[in-house]
């Protein structure tokens, strides 16, 4: 019974290891839902927290003209769309693409060959007494070959995605161009959605609703899924992954 005892103790860290390892390589801890990210360890926060800095330009002495409206984004007749560093925009993503392709391919080879030795100042008949039975110099060589190939391939699929999602500019490039991220996460029960959306855009292709469409951001980057108790379901075990990346047939 001591034994017994001492193995069982034995087995407990086991086994503790194993459900720990079990419950980290899942999407989400279980029995609660998946945590979500912290913004202010994001680009963006990064970037509104430390803007660029602005260096006024003071008017010349004795023949500056003063005004008293200020031509940053918070003036009333100032250009309201992102700029610099730490600016926010909307990001309008509507992707509705339709891709059919088919094609096909054929291949068919036919061969044949047939080589005899009738006559030969008469050594194809002296021989053809000490051939064995059946064998012939009439045909030395008789061979035929035939090999056919056929492939066919078709494409047809259809994305449509509409979504909205605010983007700050984390980086402006010496050329002007803005460097833009954002990420969207919306949590519903025990399911996650991401979206995150990067690239480069220039500033004036932002209207004036300081918007900008998806197709204009340079080197885009868009990303939705999620995480979460139904995505998980929709995913294949590890081991049968496993098994799909090793199995040769």
């Amino acid at each position: 019974m001591k034994h017994l005892n001492n193995r069982i103790a034995l087995n407990l860290p086991l086994t503790a290891a194993l459900v720990a390892g079990l419950a980290g390589c899942a999407s989400a801890p279980l029995g609660r839902p998946p945590a979500m990210s912290e913004p202010a360890e994001s680009a963006e926060f990064v970037a509104m927290t430390n803007p660029q800095i602005e260096v006024p330009v003071l008017p010349e002495t004795g023949g500056g003209n003063a005004s008293l409206w200020a031509g940053r984004s918070r003036s009333l007749i100032g250009d309201q769309r992102a700029q610099s560093r730490g600016d926010i925009l909307t990001v309008v993503i509507e992707i509705d693409d339709k891709a059919e392709m088919s094609n096909s391919s054929g291949r068919s080879r036919t061969g044949a060959e047939d080589v005899s030795l009738n006559g030969l100042a008469g050594i194809p008949q002296r021989l053809a007494a000490r051939l064995p039975d059946g064998a012939s110099m009439d045909r030395l060589v008789a061979t035929k070959s035939a090999s056919t190939f056929k492939g066919t391939g078709n494409i047809s699929r259809r994305d449509k995605v509409t979504l909205r999602v605010a983007a700050t500019v984390i980086e402006t490039l010496p050329n002007g161009v803005l460097h833009i991220s954002g990420t969207q996460e919306v949590r519903v029960n025990f399911e996650m959605r991401v979206l995150t959306v990067s690239g480069f855009v220039r500033p004036q292709d932002i209207d004036r609703k300081n918007e900008i469409a998806y197709d204009r951001i340079a080197g885009a980057r868009i990303s939705y899924g999620g995480a979460g108790q139904i995505t998980d379901a929709q995913q294949p075990r590890y081991g049968q992954q496993i098994v799909d990346r090793i199995a040769p047939f």
